[in-house]
């Protein structure tokens, strides 16, 4: 497997990167995989060469994260072996302050990701959703925190206007924080919009670029005369990934 610099950072990463999402409670969606189902998957990838995994804390409610790092512990001998990858954004509670960009929900999820992953820090963690209901600014500070804490490596993006991920750049630039080092867009054969403006932007801000539903959900995968849209593609059409 081939590894490469994760955007304009030194950051090596495997050129595959496997997504956790399909991996941990299937009581939170009857299509997910419990630990022992999941163990063969990951362990394939982890033998193909894959190092990049790729998990958030919404994922079954944080147990994707639970499961994610007991395999990777299991599978590599040494932490620095794999690149752990998770996101902040979704609600994970009933509390008026347990979803968003809020700098109090930002600094509960770190810790309660880190304390699930059983890892003293994330490589990369990244805003799963743009937050309108909370300032940028407090949203970038928070975030550079997390990395000034040395919890956090890298800052990434995901699922936003471009005009929006410019402007949330351009804050930590102005302020000496941390910016965003990669961008998590959907990007597919049956969805191509990035291309628009998305994709140029971070070509040209050495920005990297990690894609999510590749396959549209299997639409990309089935055969013709089988239903078109996967049982996860009808039951989370606001999920995303």
């Amino acid at each position: 497997m081939k590894q490469i610099r994760l955007g304009g950072t030194g950051l090596q990463v495997s050129e595959l990167c496997l997504g956790m999402m399909g991996f941990g409670d299937p009581n939170w969606r009857p299509w997910i995989l419990d630990e022992q189902q999941s163990r063969p998957f990951v362990k394939k990838a982890v033998e193909s060469g894959i190092t990049f995994f790729d998990t958030a804390d919404v994922y079954s409610l944080g147990v994707s994260e639970e499961v994610t790092g007991k395999l990777l512990r299991e599978m590599f001998s040494n932490r620095d072996d794999y690149v752990i990858a998770s996101k902040v954004f979704g609600r994970m509670g009933s509390g008026a302050n347990q979803a968003g960009l809020s700098r109090s929900h930002i600094m509960d999820a770190v810790d309660a990701s880190l304390e699930r992953l059983g890892v003293d820090h994330i490589d990369l963690y990244q805003i799963h959703r743009f937050d309108p209901e909370t300032p940028i600014e407090e949203t970038m500070e928070a975030l550079h925190d997390c990395v000034r804490s040395g919890k956090v490596r890298y800052l990434g993006s995901s699922t936003m206007e471009t005009w929006r991920f410019a402007l949330m750049q351009e804050c930590a630039r102005a302020h000496n924080w941390t910016p965003f080092v990669c961008m998590q867009n959907n990007l597919n054969l049956l969805y191509r919009e990035e291309e628009r403006e998305m994709l140029p932007y971070c070509d040209d801000q050495d920005i990297g670029v990690i894609t999510w539903s590749p396959l549209a959900r299997g639409r990309l995968s089935r055969p013709a005369n089988e239903a078109r849209v996967s049982s996860s593609g009808r039951q989370d059409a606001l999920l995303d990934e």
